[in-house]
């Protein structure tokens, strides 16, 4: 019974969604963290151009490497416009948290970011499962 549990969890397509997760929370991270230490771009500014290159990032990589559903040219901008609405609804939730976390619990910004940004990855991936790349 455990090893039907351990392969409905840890199958092809769940491990490398996670590997393209880290990939994507890596790009989000570096752009958030450049924009928002280097270049002194307010917190809120820095989530959003972070996410405008990882939401870049993990369509085209979720698309060829994850789950590949639709092969018809005509859907994909269908499939698209559910990816990024869906990723702007998760852009939405991001910035809320970090402002309770940055402005009212006085985590620290780069602390903040990683802790949204597990929440915002197991999120997007039952986005995608369900709604976005279904079969």
């Amino acid at each position: 019974m455990l090893k039907s549990i351990y392969k409905k969890i840890f199958n092809k397509e769940v491990i490398l969604y996670l590997i393209f997760g880290v990939l994507t929370t890596l790009v989000d991270f570096i752009v958030f963290y450049i924009s928002n230490k280097t270049l002194n771009i307010h917190y809120v500014i820095a989530t959003c151009l972070a996410w405008v290159f990882a939401v870049l990032f993990a369509y085209v990589t979720n698309k060829i490497f994850v789950f590949s559903a639709i092969k018809n040219k005509h859907n994909i901008f269908k499939e698209m416009f559910y990816f990024f609405f869906l990723r702007l609804a998760s852009l939405v939730l991001s910035i809320i948290f970090m402002v309770i976390m940055v402005d009212f619990l006085s985590i620290p910004e780069v602390l903040s970011k990683i802790l949204v940004n597990v929440f915002v990855v197991i999120a997007n991936y039952f986005f995608s499962k369900i709604f976005i790349f279904k079969s």
